[in-house]
């Protein structure tokens, strides 16, 4: 199976960093005996591979060669492939270069390097086939894709970034079939590749006869292409040695930061 790590965007929120974004320390791993930090892309790597993946693509920008020499050919048990995106152009059009790799009977596995959430396994809940959605709970879903579903769980809408988003639910990674892959880039193709976003390709998509699931199985999701983003994930990170976090910490970490605030508030009345 094949997890595909789109990795070409420029992490202009973050910036200036000396180091492509999903370098970016943050906690860390034991390797043997010694214990050293860790990229943020390889809390999605781990999960990938856990998802059943054993072959990755890397989507990078020209000027990525850094993450090219950390992961090199291969990453536990995954062998490593990479793919250029030469500009950037959206998520759709990353994820369309690693295309030519995929065979239609194959299924593929797609998350975002700049993002950490729990179940570590959370992958293994979404079926083989067809086009299906990790799904996490969050306190602000107008920041992301706002995933609307029935009651069986079939994908009704994508609210890309809306505002008055109807669902607290939000995609963090998918699974789809090499087919549906294929199907999607045509479709964008014949959309004179208009879509930056997987959600607006795939509400049209759907409304063309596809059908996709939403599978409720995630517990906690951060986006670490902010500054407090990464604040949120080295407190989520912080509550279990291990590297895995227990339930419901979407709301903890925001009562957390709450706390912090008017701590901190408290402090500057008083200085």
């Amino acid at each position: 199976m094949w997890g595909i790590v789109p990795a070409a965007g420029q992490g202009s929120r973050m910036q200036p960093l000396a180091f492509s974004k999903e370098l970016l320390p943050v906690g860390s791993r034991v390797d043997g005996e010694r214990e050293r930090p860790r990229a943020v892309s390889e809390y999605l790597v781990e999960r990938l591979i856990r998802g059943g993946a054993d072959k990755l693509c890397f989507v990078i920008s020209p000027g990525k060669s850094d993450i090219l020499e950390y992961y090199g050919g291969g990453v536990f048990a995954a062998s490593v492939f990479y793919a250029v995106q030469p500009r950037a152009a959206g998520l759709c059009d990353a994820i369309f270069r690693a295309l030519p790799l995929i065979a239609p009977d194959e299924d593929v596995l797609i998350g975002l390097p700049d993002t950490i959430w729990f179940p570590v396994d959370g992958l293994a809940a979404l079926p083989e086939g067809g086009l299906s959605f990790l799904l996490f709970p969050v306190q602000r879903p107008e920041l992301f894709d706002a995933v609307v579903t029935d009651e069986t769980g079939r994908v009704q809408e994508i609210q890309v970034k809306r505002p008055d988003a109807l669902s607290s639910w939000i995609w963090g990674a998918f699974r789809l079939r090499g087919s549906v892959l294929r199907d999607l880039h045509a479709l964008w193709e014949a959309r004179e590749r208009q879509d930056e976003y997987v959600g607006t390709l795939v509400n049209a998509w759907m409304a063309g006869g596809g059908h996709a699931i939403g599978v409720r199985a995630g517990e906690s999701y951060v986006d670490v292409g902010t500054v407090r983003g990464y604040r949120e994930a080295v407190m989520l990170l912080t509550t279990d040695v291990a590297g895995d976090a227990p339930p419901n910490r979407s709301a903890e970490i925001g009562n957390a930061e709450l706390k912090l605030r008017a701590t901190s508030a408290g402090q500057e009345t008083r200085s």
